[in-house]
């Protein structure tokens, strides 16, 4: 148990000018983790020097990154089959105090709407065209073409709110609410673009790889065929190879969210953060290095 009077005490200790003193009373309250962390909070509030409140806020950022960093390997770790809680652990980068449960009951309530408007003898068309209009006309989620490199439409919370997102945060929302609906939707990781793809085992193999279609989340659920992504293929000069037509891994999808990350901080000109997620995608590549 944390004893305030003694957390009291080192918070005074952080503004010593004398370096050992400093970096003791640091590790210190590093050690107790999670749990110091509003004991910490309320200091910074109270303290007046500028100084005291910089070392506080470093301390309390050190202290959440080290613990996001501990949920990402322990969701690697354990098979990654939760997408959705995969994008939220990173959604905490930025948002240590998210209140996740409040994203998925926002998800869910979009899941019942759809579900409550759902024919089950729906043909696979008919069920996207279905999750097109709640998602998109009720619920009004667009693709952010205005401000694309905003590091904020890769933030899960920040699109749910604001209901503008990239290629890449639209899709996890759309196939996290399709598979909660047995939707056999998934994503798919091409070149510079992220769309989903219709798997249905049960026709294989008259349709190569069980795929009937693909959906561009981005364009309001735009549904397409192979040949476009072959088009698109050939637009930027790449070989057709099977990874872009084929659903990709979870891991994949948080690499591709983490590097979305990564390039809109390098155009802020934020260094530290580019450093801090170049961090978190080693232990996702770890994880998974030949993706």
């Amino acid at each position: 148990m944390i004893n305030p009077s003694e957390i009291a005490s080192l918070v005074k200790l952080l503004d010593d000018p004398d370096q050992e003193i400093f970096n003791h009373v640091h590790e210190k309250l590093f050690s107790y983790g999670a749990e110091v962390v509003s004991h910490l909070e309320a200091a910074w509030e109270s303290a007046f020097d500028p100084v005291l409140q910089e070392r506080i806020a470093g301390l309390v950022h050190e202290i959440q990154f080290s613990s996001l960093k501990n949920d990402l390997k322990l969701w690697c770790q354990s098979g990654s089959f939760d997408l959705l809680r995969g994008a939220l652990i990173m959604n905490k980068y930025q948002y240590p105090d998210l209140d996740e449960q409040k994203v998925i009951n926002e998800i869910e309530a979009i899941k019942r709407d759809i579900w409550l408007q759902m024919l089950y003898e729906s043909s696979a068309v008919e069920k996207i065209k279905l999750m097109n209009h709640v998602f998109y006309n009720i619920y009004g989620f667009s693709g952010n073409t205005a401000n694309h490199q905003d590091p904020q439409n890769s933030y899960l919370s920040q699109v749910m709110e604001m209901k503008k997102g990239n290629q890449i945060s639209l899709a996890v929302i759309y196939s996290v609410i399709a598979q909660k609906l047995d939707i056999p939707v998934f994503g798919v990781n091409l070149p510079q673009h992220f769309i989903l793809a219709y798997v249905d085992e049960s026709i294989q193999p008259e349709v190569e790889n069980g795929i009937l279609f693909y959906i561009n989340t981005f364009n309001k659920g735009f549904i397409f065929g192979k040949r476009d992504v072959d088009m698109f293929l050939k637009q930027l000069n790449l070989k057709p190879e099977k990874q872009y037509y084929e659903p990709c891994s979870n891991l994949d999808i948080i690499k591709r969210i983490i590097r979305n990350l990564i390039s809109s901080y390098e155009n802020s000109g934020l260094t530290e953060k580019v450093e801090e997620l170049t961090e978190l995608l080693m232990i996702v590549s770890e994880e998974h290095p030949h993706s």
